[in-house]
């Protein structure tokens, strides 16, 4: 299928409704349909197949469900780091910047490299994209050694003060992912929570308090 096909019989299922519906769950409406994710994924992606090419086309329109569909269409070991660095700069919304990161961007060879340097971002939704990587490689990452995940402890510390309520929620996410990796993990996770929790920051005591009680309960 073409792009212009894929935008087409996006457009066909939008529904308003769920626009507003999403939005109410902080989803950016701006260039939103309002079309369901399993919609996208069971539906437009798998007619759609792996392109590339067509992915940098959905991306290009613009349209909150077209990027999603990118990310599913994309191949990984195409993508490079000045693409990902450009999505992430336009993302605008936290559920495609999640399903961005979760669909595409951490099974790239720089996702680590990635989740690093974006953690430190000013970008609310580039600061977000890097936290969720973390959260994603913590899950799906399975060959990659405890020391590339301990390595991210430091950086979830320096953001725990981080206000921006897309931005903790997403340090939380890291936190709780890593910490539930393994024993050892846990262990550090938990450590570095506690330290978390002594900070002058109403952010960083919601996302240690959270994270303490799933990694302790």
């Amino acid at each position: 299928m073409t792009a212009s096909e894929l935008l087409a019989d996006l457009r066909a299922h939008a529904n308003p409704v769920n626009v507003a519906g999403m939005a109410r769950y902080g989803i950016n409406p701006k260039g939103t349909l309002g079309v369901t994710i399993p919609l996208i994924r069971r539906g437009l992606a798998k007619k759609a197949g792996h392109s590339h090419e067509l992915a940098a086309e959905l991306w290009e329109s613009g349209v909150h469900e077209a990027r999603i569909l990118a990310a599913l269409v994309d191949e990984p070991a195409r993508v490079t780091r000045r693409q990902m660095d450009r999505w992430a700069r336009d993302l605008d919304s936290w559920d495609v910047c999640d399903q961005v990161c979760s669909n595409l961007f951490r099974y790239t060879p720089f996702a680590f490299q990635k989740a690093a340097e974006w953690a430190r971002a000013k970008p609310e939704f580039v600061r977000r994209a890097g936290f969720a990587l973390m959260a994603g490689l913590a899950v799906k990452a399975k060959e990659a050694p405890d020391g590339q995940f301990a390595a991210f402890l430091p950086l979830i510390g320096e953001a725990a003060t981080d206000e921006r309520n897309m931005v903790k929620k997403a340090v939380n996410w890291a936190l709780r992912q890593i910490g539930k990796r393994n024993g050892r993990l846990r262990k550090l996770a938990i450590a570095k929570a506690e330290e978390i929790r002594k900070m002058d920051s109403k952010a960083a005591r919601w996302i240690a308090g959270d994270a303490l009680r799933e990694l302790r309960g």
